[in-house]
């Protein structure tokens, strides 16, 4: 019966055939490496991390078995924490959605299972000038010229991490951002003197092409060992308030710029995201900017 329905029915109505001899995690390496030649090799590895939730509890189904798995997926879901059901569910529907194109599949039990909400921004945390200050005097030279970059211009960390000294244009005053989300996504970050200065402390090195190049290796910054080798303590031993997440400091950034007068859209091309993503992330810094909004408006001096 599974057969005549899964093969010989679906061949009849000219639908996709599901591939009986296909496992999810067979689904998972085949998606991954087609999906590899169009965005960043950080992007796949966020991928393969969000799939192995799904990979643990789905992987040894073969597709046809599981097209057909949609309590058990929404079960599964159902026992996800919060802080990572959207992210993980998104990524299980990107996946099936995948096998689908491919004719392996000819329904997609995740989104069956039902709606995946996007979870509630976190608070947003915004780093006053003494803050940072304290911070800086508990890193080093290095350290506290990255966390400066990154306030004075709003890149995530993947991004200033990997900065290279070729992408920096001192003359125009920009950084070249590339492929942060996919391969061939770019964009022009202006570079206020804030972050010229950060740029200017920084010890001469000819033994790496990053920017902030790690101590040892030629190598990028290596984030994750900073936010927890150095970072953390730095917070710790300077009493900054906790939740103080490095990402934080983009948020930082988008508060000065607002404060500043820079409108959503311009903020947006500057960040590398969405207007959306501005309006609802970053909603409450939107409202304080009212008294940097009226002040550009008078001196338009429309009306």
């Amino acid at each position: 019966m599974n057969h005549y329905r899964d093969v010989v029915a679906s061949e009849l109505s000219g639908r996709p055939v599901a591939r009986r001899d296909l496992t999810f995690t067979e689904l998972v390496d085949v998606f991954l490496e087609r999906h590899g030649k169009t965005v960043t090799a950080r992007t796949v590895r966020t991928l393969r991390g969000r799939l192995a939730r799904p990979v643990d509890e789905f992987g040894d189904s073969t597709l046809a078995d599981l097209q057909h798995l949609t309590d058990e997926v929404a079960g599964f879901a159902a026992t996800l924490p919060d802080r990572y059901r959207y992210s993980v569910m998104s990524a299980f529907r990107q996946a099936l959605e995948a096998g689908i194109r491919y004719g392996y599949l000819t329904r997609n039990p995740a989104k069956l299972a039902g709606k995946n909400p996007q979870p509630s921004h976190r608070p947003i945390r915004v780093y006053t000038g003494v803050e940072l200050k304290k911070i800086g005097e508990e890193l080093g030279p290095r350290e506290g010229a990255a966390v400066r970059f990154a306030v004075a211009t709003g890149l995530r960390p993947a991004e200033w991490a990997h900065l290279e000294r070729r992408d920096v244009d001192r003359k125009r005053r920009v950084a070249q951002v590339n492929g942060t989300k996919t391969a061939r996504s770019r964009r022009e970050v202006p570079l206020t003197m804030a972050a010229i200065a950060a740029l200017d402390s920084l010890p001469t090195r000819l033994d790496t092409p990053y920017v902030f190049g790690t101590k040892r290796r030629a190598g990028p910054f290596d984030v994750d060992n900073f936010r927890r080798r150095e970072w953390g303590p730095a917070v710790e031993s300077a009493g900054i308030a906790t939740p103080a997440r490095v990402y934080d400091l983009r948020s930082t950034f988008a508060s000065n710029a607002l404060a500043a007068g820079i409108t959503t859209f311009e903020l947006a091309r500057i960040m590398g995201t969405s207007v959306s993503m501005i309006e609802g992330h970053y909603g409450t810094l939107i409202d304080t900017a009212h008294d940097a909004i009226l002040a550009r408006l008078d001196m338009v001096g429309l009306g």
